[in-house]
């Protein structure tokens, strides 16, 4: 991998990503097949993760993290990912859903409270929006919270929470005001233990199957007034805004994805003889290593892009939106070409467990789908472009 030109990689980059790689190789590595096979939560090395200060990279060090940029957190995220994207989107989730909106929006006794258990490591935090029946639609939400003195009682049902079935603290979002629809979302801060809050069935995933993924739900779940985060009613503006940074780090983890798969491709396709001669020689297979190759550089530009703009908006305020969703829509869409032409590659090797590619065709396919389909992400960049709201 070379250096990013127009921001070249500062020492402590260099080290934070060749750690991450180092960690990744060698603790990863070794069982990421078994706990994709078993579906097992990988608790042991995300401790270990959260003491090395993966788990809150561009977390303050007085918040309990390592107090880096957004950058180094896409170095380090890409080379987990690289290995397995279960650890990664259980890193990513940590990091940009859960810990970036509280640093955020949330108060001074709510970032020591509920970030710096997260950033390191002690925790899983989790973030949960999506219902049943709302998906990319957050305003149809149903679940309801209801005030009660210095309380708030919540009720409903969400699914697809990612670290769900693990997870010691939520961000969830819920309705205060039904009827002003998107404008009636707020959002708390639910610890896993409070009374009436359960853990729902653990979803049986295609892919990244090692991440625990469930439903949680709400039964007179009463939480303390002062653990709602933000104002009643800016829920869905702290729901999108956070999502900006957790697009960023999906497209991290499809990119990681497609570089482990394009590897596996180009040894395989340099290795492997047919009709006398490497099969790589073919421009059949080589034109695909061509194209596959390219799309991983390209989406590597739009990540770091991204992340360069992240960290302008800590200073401007400015949204990035429309750059965290280019790297997304072009990343996870790249992960699926790229996996998809690793399995033909291979051929009937790719599709045997014997090898991870047909691992990494299974994990590709989530980046296209979660934190915002390939879909809403051409609907945020098309109304971006087209000055429409």
């Amino acid at each position: 991998m070379t250096d990013l030109p127009i921001h070249p990689l500062s020492s402590e980059h260099k080290m934070l990503r060749d750690a991450a790689r180092d960690f990744a190789q060698k603790e990863i590595a070794p069982i990421a097949a078994e706990l994709d096979e078993s579906g097992e939560f990988p608790h042991k090395t995300m401790k270990k993760m959260g003491e090395l200060g993966f788990m809150g990279i561009e977390i303050p060090e007085e918040y309990g993290g390592a107090g880096m940029d957004a950058l180094a957190y896409v170095l380090a995220l890409e080379e987990i990912c690289k290995v397995d994207a279960s650890h990664g989107v259980i890193m990513s989730v940590n990091n940009s859903l859960y810990c970036h909106g509280i640093l955020k929006f949330g108060t001074e006794e709510q970032r020591r409270k509920f970030v710096t258990p997260i950033a390191s490591g002690q925790a899983i935090g989790a973030y949960s929006l999506t219902e049943p029946q709302s998906g990319s639609d957050a305003g149809a939400i149903r679940s309801l919270a209801t005030r009660d003195g210095d309380f708030y009682v919540l009720n409903g049902r969400k699914s697809w929470v990612t670290s769900g079935p693990v997870a010691s603290y939520f961000v969830v979002f819920m309705m205060t005001n039904p009827e002003k629809k998107q404008k009636g979302v707020s959002a708390f801060l639910v610890e896993g233990n409070t009374p009436g809050l359960t853990r729902g069935k653990k979803e049986p995933k295609l892919g990244i199957r090692a991440s625990a993924t469930s439903e949680l739900i709400f039964e007179n779940c009463r939480i303390p007034a002062e653990n709602r985060l933000g104002a009643e009613g800016e829920g869905f503006k702290i729901a999108m805004t956070v999502l900006d940074a957790g697009r960023i780090g999906i497209a991290t983890q499809a990119l990681g994805i497609a570089e482990a798969a394009y590897e596996a491709a180009r040894q395989y396709a340099a290795q492997r003889e047919s009709f006398g001669q490497p099969i790589g020689a073919f421009q059949g297979t080589g034109f695909k290593i061509a194209d596959m190759k390219t799309r991983i550089e390209a989406s590597r530009l739009l990540i770091y892009n991204a992340a360069i703009a992240k960290e302008k908006s800590k200073l401007t305020g400015d949204r990035y939106s429309l750059e965290a969703s280019m790297a997304k829509l072009f990343a996870s869409e790249t992960a699926m070409y790229v996996t998809h032409q690793a399995v033909q590659i291979h051929g009937g090797m790719g599709y045997s467990k014997e090898l991870p590619v047909e691992r990494y065709f299974r994990d590709a396919k989530i980046t296209e789908i979660y934190e915002g389909t390939s879909e809403i992400q051409r609907l945020v960049i098309s109304r971006s472009e087209l000055g429409l709201r």
